[in-house]
């Protein structure tokens, strides 16, 4: 049994990215760091949870919801919307179990505003993301313009599963969203 993706009812895409400059090694959170130009993410890592995962490359499935992973032990990028690090909510999901098995993003909740996400990309740089808040939401009340809707620095959603699993439905009953913002980068 594979557990439901994350998905954002409403079917809106990410918007594009703005233009970000190239380099900067801003410091702090909420958004203080100097926005990247674009450049696809490799891997994802988040020391306080030892998860480090190479990035699937994600689109639009059917019905207009995000694709998810089809690795459970993989992250994905959301490759309509803004790269990490640019300007812009860049999204990466990730499954909490598959097959009753914890996955990828399973101790996402365990996140604490101020810890660290870091996105090795294609460019050679590494994007330092802070977290500025983790939520939940029910299904049907994904807040969708709040996750995918434009920003004016460089932000990261981390998206998964959570709440109750049903198993008639082989699907949780919420998403978790985890808020972040630019910090910084490093070569």
């Amino acid at each position: 049994m594979a557990e439901e993706p994350p998905s954002g009812r409403g079917s809106q895409a990410a918007p594009p990215a703005g233009p970000g400059d190239a380099g900067g090694t801003g410091a702090g959170g909420g958004g203080d760091g100097k926005a990247l130009g674009a450049s696809p993410p490799r891997r994802i890592a988040i020391p306080s949870l030892g998860v480090s995962s190479t990035l699937e490359e994600l689109g639009l499935g059917e019905g207009g919801a995000m694709d998810t992973p089809r690795d459970p032990d993989k992250a994905g990028w959301y490759t309509p919307g803004p790269a990490p690090g640019a300007v812009g909510p860049a999204v990466i999901a990730g499954h909490v179990t598959w097959d009753g098995e914890p996955s990828v993003f399973h101790g996402l909740t365990a996140m604490r505003k101020g810890d660290r996400i870091e996105v090795e990309r294609e460019d050679g740089r590494t994007a330092v993301f802070g977290v500025d808040r983790i939520a939940r939401y029910p299904k049907a009340d994904f807040p969708t313009l709040e996750v995918y809707g434009n920003v004016d620095h460089a932000a990261l959603r981390l998206i998964t599963c959570g709440g109750a699993y049903d198993e008639s439905d082989n699907r949780y009953a919420d998403n978790v969203v985890v808020y972040a913002s630019l910090a910084g980068s490093r070569p």
